[in-house]
């Protein structure tokens, strides 16, 4: 069996993986990233689009947004729309900050590269990988390369590997609780190509359901549709999408251009949250220990966040201080309870309960009083800025 040593194993080549191992290497800590999938397909993953202002900031000071300021759509704000009428939420005026428009493929390659640039010991498409004496002082993972078997020693491990991967499995079931929900609709999303219709994007509940604009770029529109979770795919044509999007979206004197839709999904929607994020020398980043609805725009937000703060920590434990890697945990799951609140109400505020009844009319037109209350308060439109536009570390 190969062996291999470095201080940090990080597993999964996703950008909290990738990110990571920058943040380290910028430190002078050694680290290895293994990835059970190829470089292909981990580029090919559509994602999140919505970078929060802090994420934008540590992607910048981490030497990897030179790209991203070039290319990134930087965004004031959001439209809430409700009731025929869309309403602007100005960030930049009620608190000063913005997000940026800028798909997680992008950022992805743009940390691929600086990884290549580095030389990085990134390993793709290894297979049984697996963590081993994560309660000890001296943790391993072995995996599988090239029809070999290895063996890689180090301090510590870390999980980024996502909701199906390995790392959060291997904290005994007597240790961690699952949280979790599962929400009464899913996103019918699409990628079509043509300039966005809109200057910010567009939130919007219609009686029909919620109905979203986003963008990937000047000339790329993303846009998604609440569906029933059980709907196939196959059941809508790029017509009855574009119909459904008209209606939903539609406000006088404003117009929705089509374009060739390339990409067309389901995704349900869902809320999951691990009770903690560390276990002996293991700890976990992103998806590993958390998920949330698509709604608040904060999945990758999340994981970036999470890096962030475990970055401090290890790079102050290596230098001698431990404080911040015994309490990493404990402080990413309070800011990510605080993620996850703002993520339920922003999908309970804009999507319609299924069925047809007095109790889903009644809460209906509640929803509709919460978004007149919301855009015509400036108290309320302040909360939604700092939450939508990132909780500062």
């Amino acid at each position: 069996m190969a062996q291999v040593t470095t201080r940090v194993a990080i597993i999964g080549a996703g950008p909290a993986g990738l990110l990571l191992g920058i943040a380290l290497h910028r430190a002078g800590i050694d680290f290895v990233i293994l990835e059970n999938r190829s470089r292909e397909y981990v580029l090919g993953r559509v994602r999140a689009g919505v970078l929060e202002q802090g994420s934008v900031e540590t992607l910048t000071r981490l030497g990897v947004g030179d790209r991203l300021a070039r290319d990134g759509l930087v965004h004031d704000g959001i439209y809430l729309q409700f009731a025929g009428e869309r309403h602007h939420v100005d960030f930049t005026a009620l608190i000063g900050r913005t997000v940026t428009v800028y798909g997680q493929q992008e950022v992805v390659k743009d940390l691929m590269a600086e990884h290549d640039r580095l030389g990085s010991d990134a390993r793709y498409e290894v297979a049984d990988v697996a963590p081993h004496g994560l309660d000890g002082s001296a943790p391993t993972v072995t995996f599988t390369s090239d029809g070999r078997q290895h063996e890689l020693a180090a301090d510590f491990v870390v999980g980024a590997d996502g909701f199906h991967g390995v790392s959060r499995a291997s904290i005994p079931a007597d240790q961690i609780t699952i949280y979790e929900r599962e929400y009464p609709y899913a996103w019918l999303g699409i990628l079509a190509n043509v300039a966005p219709s809109t200057d910010e994007l567009i939130y919007c509940l219609h009686e029909d359901g919620f109905a979203m604009h986003s963008m990937r770029s000047h000339s790329v529109s993303r846009l998604y549709l609440q569906v029933d979770p059980t709907e196939s795919i196959d059941a809508w044509s790029d017509a009855r999408i574009w119909d459904a999007l008209h209606t939903r979206l539609g406000v006088p004197g404003w117009t929705l251009h089509e374009g060739e839709v390339t990409e067309k999904s389901i995704t349900p929607m869902r809320s999951f949250v691990a009770s903690r994020l560390d276990y002996g020398r293991l700890f976990l980043v992103g998806d590993a220990g958390h998920i949330v609805p698509p709604t608040g725009a904060k999945g990758l937000n999340s994981a970036l966040s999470d890096v962030t703060m475990l970055a401090a920590a290890l790079i102050d434990f290596f230098a001698g201080d431990e404080r911040k890697l015994a309490e990493y945990g404990t402080a990413a799951l309070a800011r990510q309870w605080r993620t996850q609140q703002f993520s339920q109400w922003m999908t309970e505020m804009l999507h319609r309960r299924p069925g047809d009844n007095a109790a889903t009319a009644f809460d209906y037109r509640s929803q509709l009083g919460e978004l007149s209350y919301v855009t015509g308060s400036d108290y309320a439109m302040q909360m939604l800025a700092e939450q939508y536009t990132g909780l500062k570390l």
